[in-house]
């Protein structure tokens, strides 16, 4: 590619095929961006060669500014970004922290949010740091739309608030981290967590959140755990 930036496409590549693999968006859906300047990022897109989220590569991945356009010579030639591209902007410009932003749609956050079921720290040693994400709280935007202008990213924005993660109803889920690793799990998290309320409600239970005591004697495992180990194991699930 002219723009460059081989690794970072291959990261984002892997980051759509793991999302697949875990069940976060059937089909086509869903895109990953990485944050590359102040004024340009790598997204999936749309174009001639795109087979799905579970077959992206990185010659699906491409380098574009906050409007959309080519981030360097030739780099849309028959490709273009996704309508939602204004979610990702809207995220990284609110979040100076955040390099990565992910956008699917997980059947059963959709589900369990329309239930009436939120996502909670219901689990312990099970899923550390979804635990952590679940105890911050996980926001919901209440419109099921698509987020394809800046004035609906910016609702969908203030509706996340503080938080890294945010259900969109009847739509899916935006997740954002300090790298693409973290980004994806915490959306994985996020699946987990809902597919668990699911299951036990289905059992005919209630959620019950974990014990303050439990929750704060939860060791943090560091990045080298929770995101290396964790990132290399769902690369080598996939094969």
């Amino acid at each position: 590619m002219s723009g460059g930036y081989a690794a970072e496409r291959q990261l984002v590549a892997d980051a759509c095929r793991v999302a697949a693999a875990r069940g976060l968006s059937d089909g086509f859906l869903g895109h990953v961006s990485l944050r590359i300047d102040e004024e340009r990022l790598l997204i999936r897109c749309r174009g001639p060669q795109e087979r799905g989220l579970a077959w992206t590569t990185a010659a699906d991945v491409h380098l574009v500014d906050q409007g959309g356009a080519p981030g360097a010579p030739g780099e849309l030639d028959g490709w273009s970004p996704p309508n939602e591209l204004p979610l990702h902007v809207e995220v990284l410009r609110s979040r100076p922290e955040a390099a990565s932003v992910v956008h699917v749609h997980p059947r059963a956050v959709v589900a369990a949010d329309l239930a009436g079921l939120a996502i909670r720290p219901i689990v312990g040693a099970f899923d550390i740091p979804g635990a952590k994400l679940a105890a911050g709280g996980v926001p919901v935007y209440p419109r099921g739309v698509l987020v394809r202008s800046r004035g609906l990213a910016l609702e969908m924005v203030a509706a996340m608030g503080k938080r890294p993660v945010v259900v969109l109803r009847g739509h899916g889920l935006t997740s954002s981290g300090g790298s693409v690793q973290e980004a994806v799990l915490r959306a994985i998290s996020v699946d987990s967590l809902a597919r668990l309320s699911l299951q036990i409600a289905a059992a005919g239970g209630a959620q019950a959140d974990l014990p303050a005591e439990d929750l704060a004697a939860l060791p943090d495992l560091g990045p080298g755990f929770n995101e290396g180990v964790a990132w290399r194991h769902e690369v080598a699930r996939m094969g």
